[in-house]
């Protein structure tokens, strides 16, 4: 559950901030750089899954097994990577089909 919602709550955030991006530009806002919206594509699904496998790394360790003693290992950051991928899929399909159309 830590590693969706740690993902999940970066999604939003970041999100968020696209979808003001995406209705100011369809709606014709003379932003410097121009329309940018693919590269923002691009840097919000790798910093949603970057945020998500290393919050997870920390924040996630293994089980401990009969010694007790508590690790991290690549295990960790693969399950928040892997938990990321479907969380920005997800919130991009939520904004651009869903919230885009209710502001626009």
């Amino acid at each position: 559950m830590r590693a969706v919602a740690s993902s999940l709550v970066v999604a939003l955030v970041l999100g968020l901030g696209y979808l003001l991006y995406d209705v100011a530009l369809t709606r014709g806002a003379d932003l410097p750089g121009g329309d940018l919206r693919t590269l923002a594509v691009a840097l919000f699904v790798a910093v949603v899954i970057g945020a998500g496998t290393v919050v997870t790394y920390l924040i996630v360790p293994q089980p401990t097994g009969s010694g007790g003693h508590r690790t991290r290992t690549g295990w960790s950051a693969a399950l928040g990577f892997f938990a990321a991928i479907p969380i920005a899929y997800l919130v991009l399909v939520v904004v651009s089909q869903v919230l885009k159309p209710l502001l626009v």
